[in-house]
C-alpha cells in the first residue's frame, strides 16, 4: 500500500507560513534572514583563518563581546564596521551588490 508523504520543500512552507515573496510578512522573514546568513557567513570565515573571536576582535578594532553579537545576529553591524571585520580581521575584501 502507498502511503501519502506528508513532505514539503522548504520553498513549501515558507509560502504557507508567510506568502509570497513581495508580502510584508515574507518580506520580514527574508531581511531576517538576510541578517543571520551574514553572521553565519562571518563565522565560517573566522573559523576558515583559525581565529578565535577575541583574535578577530583585537585585529579589527572591536571586542569579543560584538563580535559574538554579530556572528549570533543579536547586533546589528554598521557598514564600515563590517568592512573592518572582513578586511583587517580576516584579510578579505568586502563586496556588495543591489539587486532589483
Amino acid at each position: 500500500m502507498k502511503q501519502k508523504s506528508n513532505l514539503k520543500s522548504l520553498d513549501q512552507f515558507v509560502e504557507e507560513q508567510y506568502g509570497n515573496k513581495g508580502t510584508p510578512k515574507r518580506d520580514k522573514l527574508e531581511e531576517g534572514f538576510k541578517s543571520f546568513e551574514l553572521g553565519v557567513l562571518l563565522q565560517q570565515a573566522r573559523l576558515e583563518k583559525g581565529m578565535t573571536q577575541e583574535q578577530l576582535a583585537e585585529k579589527c578594532g572591536t571586542n569579543k563581546g560584538y563580535i559574538s553579537k554579530v556572528e549570533n545576529n543579536i547586533k546589528e553591524v554598521r557598514l564600515s564596521t563590517l568592512q573592518k571585520i572582513v578586511e583587517l580581521g580576516l584579510g578579505g575584501h568586502l563586496e556588495l551588490s543591489i539587486k532589483l
